[in-house]
């Protein structure tokens, strides 16, 4: 009974109710929950327990309070009242949450990073310019299928002549200068 009360009395325990406290069903009558107070009294009155003074003052307080509330038939019907709002199930609203987008503002660093890459993309497209120039490579070339005359008419004579024809390789460009 002893561990029974010291769990209902630990702070991290939920709060028991009154009836569970004093150990007597919500039924119970006046001469049930006076015999069931007098036990548990003896058991922790500051005066004839072991528990420190100050636990077993708390304890008492509260049992003394459960007794009060449980005896008198007006507070005890507001309480039953309330521990019937209490263990109704509360509905659940579901509410849809928007978000609003909070962009915020690029710091000094982010810039100057920013303008870094910037900086190099440049830097490496010039010297990568700079590079096929210096070897000479033509930078623009216009493709073989672009550079044909222009399509004529094609008759059958000169149809078997083209197929016995290879078209050559396209290569590089390059000017020795």
């Amino acid at each position: 009974m002893e561990a029974f009360l010291g769990s209902i009395m630990a702070a991290r325990a939920p709060p028991l109710s009154y009836y569970q406290l004093l150990n007597v069903s919500p039924e119970a009558g006046a001469g049930e929950l006076r015999q069931a107070f007098r036990t548990l009294s003896k058991r922790y009155h500051p005066d004839t327990t072991s528990l420190p003074a100050a636990e077993a003052s708390a304890r008492f307080q509260l049992l003394q309070r459960a007794y009060a509330t449980l005896l008198d038939p007006e507070r005890r019907q507001a309480y039953d009242e309330a521990l019937r709002r209490l263990s109704q199930p509360v509905p659940v609203q579901r509410r849809v949450v928007t978000v609003a987008s909070s962009r915020r503002d690029l710091s000094g660093g982010e810039w100057f990073a920013l303008l870094l890459l910037a900086v190099a993309l440049l830097f490496s497209l010039v010297i990568g310019l700079g590079l096929a120039w210096a070897r000479g490579v033509q930078l623009v070339t216009t493709p073989s299928w672009g550079s044909a005359a222009p399509a004529q008419p094609v008759s059958a004579a000169s149809a078997d002549r083209s197929a016995d024809v290879v078209p050559a390789a396209p290569t590089l460009a390059r000017s020795h200068a």
